[in-house]
């Protein structure tokens, strides 16, 4: 079977592993720890990281320490893996659900603009969704598969209703927005590093950003808030450590991002010369004003539906090829059907169940490749 999206795991992880087994350092303090912090900060030109036990608790974490609080309202686009809302959720606050662009399968930054305009007021320095009364407390974007959004509208955006920005960058580490660093265009900006990840530790997240004050009470609060070794605790925290071993495996991961995300980039390359011909499909979007991440690759189907992307997945699983449908949009999903929603989400309602995911992970071979060419233009 040739996987959807597997770790290459052929660095130097078996070896940082030894070294966490023999020094018995295999929990949330070591070595590891401290060296991953260092490298994403690095990797993502921020001057500060925390690491995280997820991606998720990174982006409550996140949300908590730019004051999102109880039946507050965080604005993020519908077209999303569900661990966004439940970030949310976990604050005990409410999403509300933006549309995305056709172009990069990102978040409407000109519908932003509209319902913000349309749908709020300033009330005692607060600003208020006029229908729910709720106090809208931040901005929180999607880099949908390592595609940055427009975010010097949003920014600005942001900027003119003092909206904190937390970027769920989840799958973006290594993408480029017009040259600038990720931590120049977010208040903080969070990175997964779950098993199908271009780099993973496993499991695991990092939260990076430019503000020491910030960063610091961050760092603080996922580590149980302790202030002292004799058990003295000065806030409500979180045990949201990553582990020294889950780190050993990001850190050999991390030496080869450039790598990885240069074989991303060539799978995403072939795919699209692969299929460019046929008529029924169109292909998966790249950034006009920088370089994507290219996490996931794959084609979109004109007549889709959810019943022929499952039987073209069970024709490709019988020629020994993975290949997935993606993200249903939260606005679907049981959780959040009472979301507060934008006037219209028709492009993420007409595009998920049309996207079928292809093998891509950064260890496939170029006979590979081939293969699920020929496969799908069979199945197709």
């Amino acid at each position: 079977m040739i996987p959807l999206s597997v770790p290459n795991l052929t660095g130097n992880e078996r070896k940082y592993l030894n070294r966490c087994i023999d020094t018995t350092f295999v929990s949330s303090v070591g070595e590891f720890v401290n060296k991953i912090e260092a490298m994403v900060a690095e990797k993502s030109g921020s001057r500060y990281a925390v690491a995280t036990s997820s991606g998720t608790t990174g982006l409550h974490l996140a949300l908590v320490g730019c004051g999102v609080q109880r039946d507050d309202i965080v604005i993020i686009p519908t077209f999303t893996f569900i661990a966004t809302a439940n970030a949310v959720a976990h604050c005990g606050a409410t999403p509300w659900l933006m549309d995305i662009s056709e172009a990069t399968w990102t978040m409407d930054a000109e519908q932003l603009e509209k319902e913000l305009l349309g749908k709020t007021v300033w009330d005692n320095n607060k600003l208020i969704h006029i229908e729910s009364k709720k106090r809208v407390a931040a901005i929180m974007p999607v880099y949908t598969l390592g595609n940055v959004p427009d975010m010097d509208k949003i920014k600005d955006i942001a900027e003119q209703y003092h909206l904190p920005v937390v970027a769920d960058a989840a799958a973006a580490l290594g993408a480029d927005y017009k040259g600038k660093a990720l931590s120049e265009i977010a208040d903080l900006t969070v990175f997964s590093f779950n098993g199908n990840k271009t780099v993973t530790s496993g499991g695991g997240g990092m939260i990076v950003g430019n503000s020491e004050t910030l960063l610091k009470k961050l760092k603080h609060l996922s580590t149980t808030a302790r202030v002292t070794a004799e058990y003295d605790h000065d806030m409500v925290g979180y045990n949201y450590r990553m582990t020294n071993v889950q780190a050993a495996i990001g850190c050999a991961q991390l030496e080869r991002l450039d790598e990885f995300i240069e074989k991303k980039l060539e799978i995403r390359s072939f795919y699209r010369h692969a299929f460019e011909d046929m008529e029924n499909i169109t292909l998966f979007p790249d950034m006009k004003y920088g370089k994507g991440a290219c996490w996931f690759s794959g084609v979109v189907l004109k007549n889709g539906g959810l019943e022929k992307i499952r039987e073209i997945c069970n024709k490709l699983r019988e020629k020994g090829i993975e290949a997935r449908s993606f993200w249903k949009p939260v606005h679907m999903q049981k959780p959040y059907e009472d979301a507060i929603k934008a006037d219209t989400l028709s492009v993420a309602s007409k595009l998920w169940d049309c996207i079928l995911t292809l093998p891509c992970s950064t260890n496939i071979t170029a006979d590979e490749l081939e293969y699920v060419a020929k496969a799908v233009r069979e199945v197709l």
